[in-house]
């Protein structure tokens, strides 16, 4: 298996493919299934992507919409992923989707951790469409390099959908290391995966990141290794 690439020469180009993509997945599942699951990433990037969706006339009542990766901060704290889709896509039309968050109330995310694998229950074994995105030190979701807890998340044996991350205090993880996150195999059972990036930077890191070997160093390396369309504009 390869990633199949979809390179644009300009992120508006890129957006609407995009949007069209995961419209239809949507719609595609609802007709044959009655109920569609959208797993979803926080992050600049796919702003623009959610923003559109939002407007999308399909049946949103029938979509369960459900974080990838999230921070262990307060729902209405600016780094939660929770509050950045609930104003990008959870709105017009789309506010009719069912939403499964991550954060609790318990004081870390250790403790949480069986709260939120209870809430993660009620997602399909294979959701629909996972969107991704990738930082510049090549993690994916909050599987981030070299973390504490990134064995367990990334077992492909593991039977959990969701794992605790301690992640190395970096540029890229800013002072929220703490995280929940998706597993590596509950992000490879999606029938379709979609990986986002933008920019000659990522790019670089893209490439870099097929080419390597050791998942603990580039996790998205993983997930690269399995059946996933790459989609990148500058």
């Amino acid at each position: 298996m390869a990633a199949t690439e979809f390179f644009y020469t300009n992120r508006p180009e890129m957006v609407a493919a995009l949007v069209e993509e995961i419209a239809g997945l949507l719609n595609e599942a609802i007709a044959a299934r009655g109920q569609a699951s959208f797993l979803v990433s926080g992050g600049s990037s796919p702003q623009a992507v959610y923003d559109a969706l939002a407007e999308r006339q399909l049946d949103w009542s029938k979509v369960i919409v459900a974080l990838v990766d999230e921070r262990w901060v307060p729902s209405d704290h600016s780094a939660s992923n929770e509050d950045f889709i609930s104003r990008h896509l959870l709105r017009g039309p789309a506010a009719d989707a069912t939403f499964l968050t991550m954060k609790t109330d318990a004081l870390n995310a250790a403790e949480g951790l069986t709260e939120c694998e209870a809430r993660y229950a009620a997602l399909p074994s294979h959701a629909d469409v996972c969107l991704l995105g990738m930082g510049g030190d090549g993690h994916t979701a909050s599987l981030f390099p070299h973390a504490e807890g990134l064995a367990a998340a990334m077992a492909q044996d593991s039977e959990m959908r969701c794992a605790v991350i301690e992640a190395k205090p970096s540029e890229v993880t800013g002072s929220h290391t703490e995280r929940m996150t998706l597993t590596r195999r509950y992000i490879a059972a999606a029938r379709k995966r979609l990986l986002l990036i933008a920019g000659t930077e990522k790019q670089e890191v893209y490439h870099l990141a097929k080419a390597c070997e050791d998942s603990n160093a580039m996790p998205v390396s993983a997930v690269l290794a399995t059946e996933i369309d790459v989609y990148w504009a500058p």
